[in-house]
């Protein structure tokens, strides 16, 4: 019964930094780890990182570390995707996924709940 909702997508420009939300209403982060992927036209879905619900704890591939910064607000029910510094190879759908676990996991097939995406274009 969890249900997922991103947010905050659309056009931006290179060097942009658009804040991504991943709604999650009526269920609790505190039971939920919460990670965020994202697929550019033509390739497969890879994963951006992660939130864990223990403690919130925070994982990052190496492409995004640095740049992207994901949070979250309890009280809301609410994940965020910070993103800085874009460039055109940050073009892609971004997926919110959650898994009832105190900790988040690197592998996509874990993830028990998906949003339906959200679109980030980056380009002048």
């Amino acid at each position: 019964q969890v249900q997922l909702v991103e947010s905050g997508g659309g056009l931006v420009q290179p060097g942009g930094s658009p804040k991504l939300s991943c709604a999650v209403p009526g269920f609790t982060l505190d039971y939920l780890a919460i990670g965020w992927f994202r697929q550019a036209p033509g390739k497969e879905r890879e994963e951006v990182g992660c939130i864990s619900s223990s403690d919130g704890s925070t994982y990052y591939v190496d492409s995004v570390k640095g740049r992207f910064t994901i949070s979250r607000d309890n009280a809301k029910n609410t994940v965020y995707l910070q993103m800085s510094s874009l460039n055109p190879e940050d073009t892609a759908v971004y997926y919110c996924a959650a898994v009832v676990y105190y900790t988040c996991s690197a592998s996509a097939d874990q993830y028990d709940y998906w949003g339906q995406g959200t679109q980030v274009t980056v380009s002048s």
